[in-house]
C-alpha cells in the first residue's frame, strides 16, 4: 500500500521544534525529507527547564547517553517539587517523583497510612517516599531496580538549560539527515479545495513545500492559529495567571535536587537548580498584581545575582480545540498553554511526539487517526488542567486571589476526584491521565484535604501489624536515601558540565 508521507516540514526550533525533529528522524522510516525552518531573529520562549519522569524515556528513545545530555545542559537531577505556602503561608509539602510505600493485597499503602493516622499515629506521608527522602538530604543516586530485590521505588527527572537541550537535539537531528533551512514565513500556501497546507513561502523569494507541517512557532501559531484558525478554548476562569516574568541568577548555596514553587499574593515563583545558573521566574495574574510589584518580589528573593533583565511572558491558559488540524500537527505553545506548575510544557511535547508517531498518517490524513489524535490530546489536556487547578483551589491562604481561586467552581471532573478523596481516601486513574494515584495523593494531602475514612479492607491487620507494615515502610525509604550520596558531589563525578554562566 503506497501513499507514504514523505516530506515533513517543521516550523519553528526551539524545544518543541527540535525534539519533534530528533524523534522523526530516528523513527521515522526513510527516505523521508525532514526540513526545520527557523529564524534566528526570532526568539523562543525557553523556560521550559523542569522536566517529568517520562522525558527519561524520551532521551532513551533516541539512544541519548544520560550524562552526556546532562553535560551538554547544565542539567542536574530532579526529585521532585516543593510547594512553599500553598496549602496555607508557612505549610510545605513535596509532590515527590516514584512510589509513596508499598502497597499490600489490593490496597496502596496510603489506605493503611490513613488509618494509622486515624488512630493516633504519628508517621507523616512522605516518611514512606524515597524520593521525599533523599530530597530532603540533598541526596542523589541512580537506584535501578534489580530482579529479585524490592522495588526502590526511585523515580527522577531532570533540570536543564532549554536553549542548550534545543541544541544538543539540533545536533542530533542534523546528524540523521533532517535539514535546517534558515528564514521567516511570509506566506502559507493552501490547497484552494482542501485547505491543507502545500508549502511555505521564505523571505528571498524561497518556498518549502511538504506534505505533513508540524506548527512549533510557539503563541504565534502560525500554521495552526493564523492560517488554519483553529479554535482556541480558554480556560483563564479556572487558571487566570496571564504573565510570568522570568530571569536567571547565579548559582548560590547547595545543588538542591528538586524544583521549588513558592505561593505569592496572586501566584507563584519558580526556581530551579542548574549546575551553572539557577533559572527563577514569577508566575501571576495581571489584574491581581502589577508588573512592577512581580519585578520586585522576584528579583528580591533570588538567591544570587541577577544575569539578565526579567523577561516578560503574556499568555492565556487553554488549547487549540483540535491540535491536528488537516495535514498541521501542533506542538508545544502553538497547541496551547499551560503554566509550568508541575513542569508538564516538555512532557506535553513529548506526548504530542509519541502520539503522532502511533497514528503517523499517509497522504490521504485519514479522518479517524486525526480524530483519536485530538480525542486523546484533549483527554490528556484536561486532566493535567484539573490537576493544575487542584493546586489553586485546595488552598487556606488569606489573600484576595487566593480566596476567589479556593471559593470558584472548579470543572465537574474534578470535583468529582475530589469528592471520592474526600470521602475514604480513593483515587482514579483514566487512561490518558499523566499524573499518577501517589501525585493526585501527595497534592490533596498537601493542600489539606484529609480523607474523612479509608478502604474498609484496611482494617483486616491487627494493630501491631499496621505499626510494624508502616515501620518497615519508613525503614525502606531511608535505607534507599541513606545509600545516595550528596546531590552535587554525584553530579561532580559523572557528569559535571563545562557550560559556563555567559551561555545561559
Amino acid at each position: 500500500m503506497d501513499g507514504r508521507i514523505t516530506s515533513i516540514v517543521i516550523l519553528g526550533g526551539g524545544t518543541a521544534g527540535w525534539m519533534a525533529a530528533a524523534a522523526l528522524s530516528r523513527l521515522v522510516p526513510q527516505p523521508t525529507a525532514i526540513t526545520l525552518i527557523e529564524s534566528d531573529q526570532i526568539g523562543t520562549v525557553g523556560v521550559g527547564e523542569a522536566t517529568i519522569p517520562p522525558i527519561r524515556q524520551f532521551n532513551a528513545s533516541l539512544g541519548i547517553d544520560e550524562d552526556r545530555f546532562l553535560r551538554a545542559t547544565g542539567g542536574s537531577f530532579k526529585l521532585g517539587i516543593v510547594f512553599d505556602g500553598w496549602g496555607a503561608p508557612g505549610s510545605r509539602y513535596i509532590h515527590a517523583f516514584g512510589a509513596i510505600g508499598r502497597g499490600l493485597g489490593v490496597l496502596p499503602y496510603h489506605h493503611y497510612w490513613l488509618r494509622h493516622r486515624a488512630e493516633g499515629g504519628t508517621a507523616g506521608l512522605w516518611d514512606a517516599s524515597p524520593c521525599a527522602q533523599a530530597a530532603d538530604a540533598n541526596r542523589f543516586a541512580r537506584i535501578e531496580d534489580r530482579p529479585g530485590a524490592p522495588a526502590s521505588g526511585m523515580a527522577w527527572a531532570f533540570h536543564f538549560d532549554a536553549a542548550l537541550y534545543a541544541a544538543f537535539l539540533r545536533g542530533e537531528a542534523e546528524a540523521r539527515g533532517v535539514v535546517r533551512v534558515e528564514g521567516r514565513v511570509e506566506d502559507v500556501r493552501r490547497d484552494p479545495e482542501t485547505g491543507f497546507v502545500t508549502a511555505l513561502a521564505l523571505d528571498g523569494d524561497r518556498q518549502v513545500e511538504g506534505q505533513l507541517f508540524i506548527d512549533c512557532t510557539g503563541f504565534a501559531a502560525l500554521l495552526i492559529g493564523r492560517a488554519l484558525e483553529t479554535a482556541f478554548d480558554d480556560w483563564s476562569r479556572w487558571l487566570p495567571c496571564d504573565r510570568a516574568l522570568a530571569v536567571p541568577c547565579a548559582a548560590a548555596g547547595a545543588l538542591l535536587p528538586f524544583t521549588r514553587s513558592t505561593a505569592r499574593a496572586a501566584g507563584w515563583q519558580w526556581r530551579i537548580p542548574l549546575q551553572h545558573r539557577t533559572g527563577n521566574g514569577l508566575v501571576y495574574a495581571s489584574h491581581a498584581m502589577s508588573d512592577d510589584q512581580a519585578a520586585d518580589i522576584l528579583l528580591r528573593s533570588l538567591d544570587g545575582a541577577p544575569l539578565a533583565t526579567p523577561r516578560q511572558l503574556r499568555f492565556k491558559a487553554g488549547r487549540r480545540r483540535r491540535a491536528w488540524d488537516r495535514n498541521v500537527v501542533a506542538l508545544g505553545l502553538a497547541s496551547g498553554f499551560l503554566e509550568p506548575l508541575e513542569s508538564t510544557s516538555i512532557h506535553l511535547v513529548q506526548s504530542g511526539i509519541a502520539r503522532l508517531v502511533d497514528l503517523f498518517p499517509r497522504r490521504g490524513f485519514d479522518p479517524a487517526d486525526i480524530d483519536a489524535y485530538n480525542r486523546e490530546t484533549a483527554a490528556e489536556w484536561e486532566a493535567i488542567r484539573d490537576f493544575l487547578i487542584l493546586h489553586y483551589h485546595a488552598n487556606q491562604r488569606p489573600e484576595p486571589f487566593w480566596r476567589d481561586m479556593a471559593a470558584m467552581a472548579v470543572p465537574d471532573s474534578l470535583a468529582a476526584r475530589i469528592a471520592l478523596f474526600r470521602a475514604n481516601g480513593r483515587i482514579t486513574r483514566q487512561p490518558h491521565d499523566l499524573f499518577t494515584e501517589a501525585a493526585w495523593l501527595q497534592v490533596m494531602i498537601g493542600q489539606g484535604i484529609m480523607p474523612a475514612g479509608y478502604h474498609p479492607f484496611a482494617d483486616r491487620l491487627d494493630a501491631g501489624q499496621l505499626a510494624e507494615f508502616i515501620a518497615l515502610n519508613r525503614a525502606h525509604a531511608a535505607h534507599v536515601a541513606a545509600q545516595m550520596p550528596d546531590h552535587a558531589a554525584f553530579i561532580a563525578a559523572t557528569c559535571a558540565t563545562t557550560v559556563g554562566a555567559e551561555a545561559a
